[in-house]
């Protein structure tokens, strides 16, 4: 099938590609042409395991083109995917103007049925919108299909390979057989496709991503009540995850969510609540309880070091804002930071894969180490921000030797409690005990 991705962020190449990859012809159209002839050049311009092989050997076999052209993209497709951003305006709101925009644009370009998959998360009621926009600007028949990504970074090629679910929401019969048959190769193995109208399918992945940052935000309450009441969060997540009603993932406590989709799509459903009348309580808790943990760190180092953290150097372990990324959107780690340097101190931080985006971010204002242990030379503290796999088991007597004072803030819990007590080191982590 011939398919047109609109939009090559995060979710349309990794769309496009993985189209590509069970046969289809797919062309990717952006606006941005230095990024356009980089892409035909073989280069993957994000980070993300697995993509690069499949992105090249689909550019070798021909089935994967890239362009800036809109026109040239949509000729011959029969389903045109819209993967354009849908930031967050003043008020917390879905900005639709790329989405929009490029619904008008193909509109006044079609000759022939195209089915229009909003692929980008957009808030309920955003097919009407498209498909009322597309009637003013042509007479030709079309479906506008709501077709929601649920790709994790980090392991996205496996979730669209292999998804736990496809949900398309549309009420063309015509277009629901294109998308069924376009999806058949990914399901094979039993999983559903999960057939529904436009607004629920809309409204399904606001509400996935909503209740997963609940639970991340539920357990960040729980940690800090352990601390006070002496319990050991670990063992609580264990203990309530064994229940196969609650799982037992997104029960790690930290220092809170971010990237590009949950905080943008928690604060995009209260405020669609909101426009509709409906306070949503619930989110509004865990958004204001995501924005205090980011900074509880940073509130963990200056009680140790007694409200004086000034001109004190800090080794930041991690800066992308889960792992297996180099994705900085909403990072905590950004958090940390600012509050640091606030407080006058200095930072020197390490990362596998986001050193570039916080140097094109923040420039000089902190320094950055060719690796992890050299971040740690002469610091006061070492603070550990994402859970990369490097940073797991360190050599600890290196640690001794490197930073000034055997002290660690751990803010996504990566140590044994017993393994800190026999190496000797003040360690602070997420509610749990404090090794001192």
């Amino acid at each position: 099938m011939k398919i047109a991705v609109v939009g090559t962020g995060y979710v349309g190449l990794v769309t496009g590609t993985c189209l590509a990859e069970t046969g289809n012809q797919v062309t990717c159209v952006d606006i941005n042409e230095k990024k356009v002839e980089m892409m035909k050049n073989g280069k993957v311009p994000i980070y993300e395991p697995g993509l690069e092989l499949l992105f090249n050997r689909n550019i070798s076999q021909d089935r994967l083109h890239f362009t800036t052209n809109l026109e040239k993209a949509i000729a011959d497709a029969k389903i045109i995917f819209l993967a354009l951003p849908t930031p967050p305006d003043g008020d917390g709101a879905a900005d639709l103007s790329y989405v929009l925009g490029a619904a008008k644009d193909i509109a006044e370009l079609i000759k022939e049925y195209k089915v229009i998959v909003t692929k980008s998360t957009v808030p309920v009621g955003t097919a009407d919108k498209v498909t009322a926009i597309m009637k003013q600007h042509t007479d030709i028949d079309f479906a506008v299909v709501s077709n929601p990504e649920f790709l994790r970074e980090g392991v996205a090629v496996d979730d669209f390979m292999k998804p736990d679910r496809v949900v398309i929401g549309t009420m063309d019969e015509r277009a629901r057989k294109l998308m069924g048959e376009l999806y058949g190769p990914y399901v094979r193995q039993g999983n559903p496709i999960v057939y529904m109208d436009e607004r629920s399918s809309e409204l399904t992945k606001y509400a996935a991503n909503s209740f997963l940052a609940t639970k991340i935000s539920f357990m960040n309450e729980i940690a800090n009540l352990c601390e006070r009441v002496g319990a050991d969060v670990d063992m609580v997540r264990r203990g309530i995850g064994a229940d196969e009603r609650i799982g037992k993932r997104f029960l790690f406590s930290g220092i809170g969510y971010g990237g590009s989709c949950f905080p943008k799509d928690v604060q995009a459903l209260a405020k669609s609540a909101q426009e509709n009348k409906y306070d949503f309580k619930i989110l509004n808790s865990v958004m204001h309880v995501n924005e205090i943990q980011k900074k509880l760190l940073v509130e963990k180092v200056k009680k140790y070091f007694k409200g004086d953290i000034k001109g004190k150097k800090f080794a930041l372990w991690g800066l992308a804002f889960k792992p297996e990324t180099d994705d900085i959107r909403e990072a905590p780690s950004l958090y940390v930071i600012d509050e640091l340097l606030k407080e006058g101190a200095i930072v020197s931080a390490f990362d596998p894969e986001a050193i570039n985006n916080v140097k094109a971010l923040l420039g000089d204002q902190i320094s950055y180490a060719e690796n992890q242990y050299e971040a740690l030379k002469d610091a006061d503290a070492l603070l550990i921000v994402t859970e990369w796999s490097v940073f797991r088991t360190p050599d600890f007597d290196l640690l001794e030797n490197l930073l000034k004072n055997k002290v660690i803030f751990d803010g996504r819990n990566l140590y044994d409690l017993q393994k800190m007590i026999d190496c000797g080191f003040y360690y602070n982590s997420i509610g749990r005990k404090v090794i001192e």
